[in-house]
């Protein structure tokens, strides 16, 4: 079955560099960014992993947990977190997720049922589908999925911006624009009435009926 923005994030349980864990209670309260790879000592992963390890505290800052998964077991990602560290002078602080019965990668929906039980044999180019991104909000529903080609390497300063809109979205009931960065106008959704906009925000633009902008909501 294939799993689309706002269905529940599928639960696990599952070895990772961190030790065992429950998925849903590992993301407790808050949001969680879960992103996944092919293969173990794969070039354009490894920039990856490093370049979230190096950006930690900014989605530690927005109250956002990461983890990594990839199509291999724990004794192989802990190689390759020593490789990531050497390469990119980044320390891999969070959870790795061993999933060499291809388990979890099919329940999100990143490899058909029909690739088998076991990682070993398989390729990065049998697994180019476990390239998706997901964020998942504190309901434990998926707020937004992205998937990349192998050879791509992904903008995590991107998946910070969209993780800016999507929280910001949940507090305050706004949109975010095309090209939106933090502290730009934003939207009000199409649920919240004109009066209720005022109450909440002031007054607004609005170059088309169902356009209307406000200022940023500064918050805490």
């Amino acid at each position: 079955m294939a799993l689309r923005i706002d269905d529940i994030a599928p639960d696990f349980e599952a070895q990772t560099t961190h030790g065992s864990l429950s998925f849903h209670n590992w993301i407790g309260d808050g949001w969680a960014l879960l992103f996944s790879h092919p293969k173990d000592f794969t070039p354009v992963c490894t920039t990856e992993l490093g370049t979230v390890a190096g950006m930690q505290s900014e989605f530690t800052a927005r109250g956002c947990k990461i983890i990594g998964i990839s199509v291999d077991g724990v004794a192989d990602h802990e190689g390759w977190v020593a490789d990531i560290e050497a390469a990119t002078g980044n320390i891999v602080n969070y959870p790795l997720i061993g999933d060499p019965t291809l388990e979890i990668v099919k329940a999100y929906d990143m490899l058909p049922a029909s690739a088998g039980d076991q990682a070993a044999g398989r390729t990065a180019g049998d697994n180019a589908t476990a390239r998706t991104v997901f964020i998942i909000g504190p309901d434990k529903r998926v707020k937004a999925q992205l998937t990349y080609p192998m050879t791509t390497g992904r903008n995590f300063h991107e998946i910070l911006r969209l993780l800016d809109s999507l929280q910001l979205t949940a507090a305050e009931q706004v949109a975010t624009p095309a090209n939106w960065r933090r502290g730009d106008d934003v939207i009000v959704v199409p649920s919240v009435s004109d009066d209720e906009a005022r109450a909440r925000h002031g007054e607004f633009t609005a170059p088309l009926p169902y356009l209307r902008f406000v200022r940023y909501p500064e918050r805490d």
